[in-house]
């Protein structure tokens, strides 16, 4: 599926239908009264969040979505008939902003919530709201009202208890994967993740959500490689894993580089909770290791779990650490 996370559109809620000017008109009646109708109210626009879509692709085509107007008054004094509200679905995570992409109208949270983003026209009056003592024949009646219609701004920022982050290549998909029944694109070269992947991790009747960020890199915060366009998914994230390929030539580096792209972008994002890992123990020796983990440790005065995705041990133990660390 293709990935969206920003889009604008146009959205028109329904007009309200005019009022009648009817009378009444019957066998041997001559001069029957005014029986005009009301029209009825012009349908609204709802927005409602969805758990089972993560991307705004849907609305890429189609910019363009209209209420259905109220229905006119007729005679007899039958009201018209109300429009149909017009429902767009999108997913969890989703803000909605002004045409200015800046001031924020709502912010959906959660799943099936739903925000009236224009509302349909009133109806409009029929004549026999204006018979009086006065005038018992009035004419005059009233079209419906405008229904609202406004320019938006759709933005997706997604929602997990924790985000994997890292530079290109340091194994982000595949812990994902290991973790979860998620299936993202896993290759050895840089960029194989170019959209923001989802899972959820279970353990003791327990779960959380992860979210796999296409890697960063130097510049990320300036729109360098991919970075830019999904740093902000990373805002929502409760904790963070830091994940860091122990083959790198200097570990410490890997690790400072990302951090710093981290605040440039918003320093919010360095105050997150933090695990860092040293992935694809696989790959080195013993020595190695140790020393490399050692090193980490003192420089950055964190503790530094050790992980490959192929130990199934590991992985069980990671899981348990995160149920907790977000708990």
């Amino acid at each position: 599926m293709k990935f969206l996370d920003q889009v604008k559109i146009f959205i028109k809620a329904g007009d309200g239908g005019s009022g009648s000017p009817s009378f009444r008109r019957e066998k041997f009646i001559e001069f029957g009264g005014p029986d005009g109708g009301d029209g009825g109210k012009g349908g609204s626009v709802i927005l409602k969040s969805e758990r089972n879509l993560n991307t705004l692709i849907d609305y890429r085509y189609k910019q363009h979505f209209k209420a259905e107007r109220g229905g006119d008054g007729s005679g007899k004094n039958k009201t018209g008939r109300g429009g149909t509200n017009l429902h767009l679905n999108v997913p969890v995570g989703t803000q909605v902003l002004e045409e200015d992409n800046k001031t924020l109208i709502f912010d959906f949270k959660k799943e099936k919530e739903e925000f009236l983003v224009a509302s349909g026209g009133r109806g409009g009056f029929g004549n026999t709201r204006f018979k009086s003592s006065t005038n018992r024949a009035p004419k005059k009646f009233t079209k419906g009202t405008k229904g609202e219609e406004f320019w938006i701004w759709l933005q997706l920022k997604t929602i997990a208890d924790i985000g994997i982050i890292g530079l290109p290549n340091a194994g982000k998909s595949s812990l994902l994967a290991s973790m979860t029944s998620a299936n993202p694109k896993i290759a050895n070269y840089k960029f194989t993740t170019i959209n923001p992947n989802l899972g959820v991790a279970q353990y003791d009747d327990k779960e959380i959500t992860l979210a796999d960020i296409p890697g960063l890199i130097e510049g990320a915060h300036e729109g360098i490689g991919l970075g830019i366009k999904f740093l902000k998914h990373i805002e929502r994230c409760k904790s963070l894993i830091h994940l860091i390929d122990i083959n790198e030539k200097n570990v410490s580096n890997a690790y400072k580089q990302v951090r710093n792209e981290l605040k440039k972008y918003s320093k919010d994002l360095t105050i997150k909770k933090e695990i860092v890992i040293l992935n694809k123990i696989d790959l080195v020796d013993k020595k190695t290791l140790n020393d490399k983990k050692k090193k980490l440790e003192t420089i950055i005065k964190k503790k530094v779990t050790v992980l490959s995705t192929l130990n199934k041990n590991l992985v069980s133990k990671l899981k348990s650490k995160l149920i907790n660390y977000v708990s």
